[in-house]
């Protein structure tokens, strides 16, 4: 069932992987239910939603709670599934707090994919990927998608290169070299696959580099590929989390669902 306008939504949020479905009491792992009973101070009879992407968002309420462990009935469905872009961010590591960074809004920007990749000039030389795939869930249960992106072990450039799926395009960031403003090239790509009757919506990827930038053999090679599209991200020259997201986000302004707004199912359900 549906849940009447008039209800409340929970402002908390959390990301579940069991099935969800009216009147099924669920058992919460350990930090989430660590998370409700230390952190909220949240008790017996305390209303959230529980999500994910197969069965979607649903109403429930705290049965029980103690240390380390938390029972929740759910209640009534309030989103249903639904599509969202296949865009994959295939990035550099960059130092903890901006690789934390990258994870947080690249969720928040609609990623399904998360790729750290080393380049010949990649500082860090080792990537926690529990930590990427937590902050990208926390990530998501607060900007209210269904997924969560999966975050993918550390590769370098040239093994993920040679497993590339011909299929998905990849939009490179050059920070040298010929290369198409990216809103240009992105409009072109719009423009062309609308004329073939193709759908631009997928799949994608965008690859950014480190700090230091790309090697000169990096972009050369990277060039050659029948896949891959350079863009320019303008002028000034950007930090390796700032590139990424901005060019998160013009992808999304173009190509993705950045014209879209927030589910009509989610109407009349304000913050609780």
């Amino acid at each position: 069932m549906s849940v009447p306008s008039a209800t409340i939504r929970p402002a908390t949020r959390l990301y579940v992987e069991d099935g969800l479905a009216e009147g099924r009491t669920l058992g919460l792992a350990r930090d989430q239910a660590h998370f409700l009973r230390s952190v909220l101070r949240l008790g017996p009879g305390a209303k959230l939603a529980v999500f994910n992407a197969r069965d979607g968002e649903w109403l429930a309420e705290i049965e029980g709670l103690g240390k380390g462990w938390c029972s929740l009935a759910v209640g009534a469905q309030v989103r249903r599934p639904g599509p969202e872009p296949d865009l994959w961010l295939v990035f550099a590591p960059i130092k903890r707090a901006r690789i934390d960074f990258i994870a947080e809004k690249a969720t928040e920007l609609g990623c399904s994919l998360l790729q750290p990749v080393m380049t010949r000039f990649t500082a860090v030389s080792r990537v926690n990927e529990e930590r990427l795939a937590a902050n990208a869930r926390e990530a998501a249960e607060q900007c209210e998608r269904l997924t969560i992106p999966q975050v993918r072990p550390t590769r370098s450039l040239g093994e993920v290169l040679d497993d590339w799926p011909a299929e998905r395009r990849l939009i490179v960031c050059a920070e040298w070299g010929a290369a198409r403003p990216i809103a240009e090239a992105l409009q072109a790509v719009r423009a062309e696959d609308q004329d073939e009757a193709q759908k631009t919506a997928g799949p994608w990827a965008i690859l950014t580099g480190p700090e230091g930038g790309f090697a000169e053999s990096e972009l050369d090679a990277l060039r050659k590929l029948p896949f891959v599209i350079p863009v320019g991200l303008g002028p000034r020259i950007l930090r390796a989390d700032t590139a990424a997201l901005a060019a998160l986000a013009c992808w999304q302004a173009v190509l993705g669902d950045g014209a879209e707004r927030p589910p009509a199912d989610l109407a009349g359900f304000p913050a609780g």
